[in-house]
């Protein structure tokens, strides 16, 4: 091993964990004890803050330095990344640039192993995620499932429908048969839209729950998705509408300082009338579930229109009464 070779290896392997007993490391680059001292001296000369360990085994550790040194990133790494930098816009940190010159870099230097399926993993962000940061998804599956977008080859796969809401497809048994289209994150999870072939339509499907099928179909010719526009046409499928509007808009006036009402307005517009009062403009996909989301800020509010609102304030009203009628004394 080149001396090159052997400090990538060496810097690679302090990376992975805190503490690296010398006659360890020796052992695993099948070099003298004398020369991982020597290495360790190369690296610090390199800006890699290498702190020496007591003890009987007597040791290294990697610490955080003044400056940034070059890092070594594993073949997983390096997609996690990239995905992570793809997703930043939805952040609305004003990282968008600095996000966009970050791939730029990794992608000029990564192997053409890793550029092909760098390529491959487009993914948009549709807007910020109230849940967290998506998780719990195999990187194996995206990869697939991003080949597959990019070689436009149909996609067939297992799909659970356990806990499935109004905004994932319910959709026939498996195996499904779609046409992908996009991998976007929205709401803390990652989707997959994609022309489903046995319901002749689009549809946006949970990727935790895909299971993909092998080998994957034929190739297919890319349809053109409706208003030409990703995120309005993901928003407007969560909304449950042909528009990237709420089928059921209504304002009210509650009796609550605009700040607090703000933090869980979600899509909503919040306008301030005084220090105790403001005013909520809102949508859902019908008029009672709008009601019983504005129910949710437990104060009281006067309704400024449409008469459906109000409506359905009073349908809910009388439920609620005969609800807690019949509950047990």
């Amino acid at each position: 091993m080149s001396t090159s070779s052997r400090l990538l290896s060496l810097l690679s392997l302090l990376q992975t964990r805190r503490d690296w007993p010398g006659t360890l490391l020796a052992t695993r680059l099948k070099i003298s004890d004398r020369t991982v001292r020597r290495d360790i001296d190369r690296l610090r000369e390199m800006g890699y803050s290498i702190q020496t360990t007591m003890g009987p085994d007597g040791g290294y550790r990697l610490d955080a330095g003044s400056e940034l040194p070059p890092l070594l990133f594993d073949d997983e790494q390096v997609l996690a990344v990239a995905i992570a930098l793809q997703t930043a816009p939805a952040m609305g940190a004003g990282i968008e640039e600095a996000a966009i010159r970050a791939l730029g870099t990794i992608r000029q230097v990564i192997p053409s192993r890793l550029r092909h399926r760098l390529d491959a993993l487009k993914v948009t962000a549709i807007g910020p995620s109230a849940d967290g940061v998506p998780r719990n998804i195999s990187l194996d599956i995206l990869v697939v499932l991003a080949n597959t977008i990019r070689d436009r080859q149909t996609l067939r796969f297992d799909y659970a429908h356990v806990g499935a809401t109004i905004t994932v497809d319910p959709g026939p048994a498996p195996p499904r048969r779609v046409e992908p289209y996009h991998l976007f994150t929205a709401r803390g999870r990652w989707y997959l839209m994609g022309w489903d072939l046995g319901r002749d339509d689009w549809r946006l499907f949970r990727v935790d729950r895909i299971q993909p099928r092998t080998p994957p179909g034929p190739r297919f010719t890319p349809r053109t998705l409706p208003g030409g526009d990703l995120r309005d046409f993901v928003s407007a499928r969560f909304k449950g509408s042909s528009a990237n509007q709420w089928p059921c808009t209504g304002t009210v006036i509650l009796h609550l300082p605009a700040d607090r009402v703000l933090p869980f307005a979600g899509d909503g517009t919040v306008t301030a009338i005084d220090g105790h009062t403001c005013s909520l403009e809102a949508g859902a996909w019908s008029w009672a579930a709008l009601a019983a989301s504005i129910g949710r800020f437990d104060a009281p509010m006067e309704v400024v229109g449409p008469p459906e609102l109000a409506s359905a304030f009073a349908i809910l009203a009388e439920r609620f009464a005969t609800t807690s009628q019949s509950a047990p004394a």
